[in-house]
């Protein structure tokens, strides 16, 4: 499955190759199990079928590639390549030493594990009830309101109320003031402008500050916070809207789907019988040369 970035998901491109390899002796068709079709190359031999392009372009279809007629000549003449240098490999014996077996293993491993968990999401699919739940409840955690506003920062406290003593006199004057007298260098060439933000994303003081402020106000008193000092003026206030759900339908259907399979992949290692009798021992170390 293209769209799922699972960990489980370990068989790529490469695997899928090295098991090509495996039957490397003349006569042997690579991936016989894994792929069919017409024959569209033979090496000494040895046939690569249409089904091995096929399955190597799906699955770099799922990063991105495009299929062309260049992506599969590309491929084709990597697994003919492929094929020639494990033919070799087996002529040496190659095929039969523990390091090659123990690599095959681990890759049927992992081409079995990825195999259970697109068999998984095909039996399971994401039904269009199970997105609108999961749009419902992320619409009520995200409720509240939003916020314009614009605000001044400066080092110290005087310079705060200085401010502020200046704005009771001249209301209007909040931007050409911020202008001048900010240290915010973000919104201090519009007049000391945040545009639309959540509270709850603002450092606690400032946020706190904005939720008790009625539109069209300014704090009388200067909110101290890890920035220093602000007089913050709030110019609206809306509602949070969702966005509309067929936008995230995409988003949320993969995201269900990685978290079935996860709760599906933590049952079975559950139910399973697991003897871990000791760490894995690090490799040791070259033998120093004399």
């Amino acid at each position: 499955m293209s769209t799922l970035k699972h960990g489980i998901l370990l068989a790529s491109a490469v695997s899928m190759l090295a098991l090509s390899a495996c039957g490397g002796g003349k006569g042997t068709t690579p991936a016989a199990t894994a792929a069919s079709g017409p024959v569209v190359a033979t090496v000494n031999g040895t046939a690569i079928n249409q089904g091995t392009v096929d399955l190597i372009m799906k699955q770099r279809g799922g990063s991105g590639q495009p299929d062309s007629p260049e992506a599969r000549k590309a491929i084709l003449d990597s697994l003919t390549l492929q094929t020639v240098i494990a033919q070799e490999a087996a002529k040496q014996g190659l095929d039969k030493t523990p390091e090659f077996l123990q690599q095959v293993e681990a890759i049927k491993q992992s081409v079995l594990a990825n195999a259970y968990v697109e068999d998984y999401i095909k039996k399971n699919p994401v039904t269009d009830d199970m997105v609108k739940a999961e749009y419902e409840r992320i619409k009520t955690l995200s409720g509240g309101s939003e916020y314009k506003a614009r605000h001044i920062l400066v080092a110290t406290e005087a310079e705060a109320k200085e401010i502020i003593a200046t704005l009771k006199k001249t209301p209007a004057a909040f931007a050409k003031l911020a202008s001048t007298k900010t240290k915010d260098p973000g919104s201090k060439s519009s007049g000391g402008d945040l545009g639309w933000f959540d509270a709850q994303r603002m450092v606690p003081e400032f946020g706190a500050a904005v939720r008790t402020l009625e539109k069209g106000k300014f704090t009388e008193e200067p909110v101290k916070t890890q920035f220093g000092y602000h007089v913050i003026l709030l110019e609206d206030s809306r509602p949070i809207e969702a966005p509309p759900i067929d936008s995230l339908k995409p988003q949320l259907s993969q995201q269900l789907q990685q978290t079935n399979v996860r709760k599906q992949l933590d049952a079975l290692k559950a139910a399973a019988k697991i003897d871990v009798v000791g760490a894995a021992a690090s490799a040791p170390a070259p033998a120093a040369s004399k």
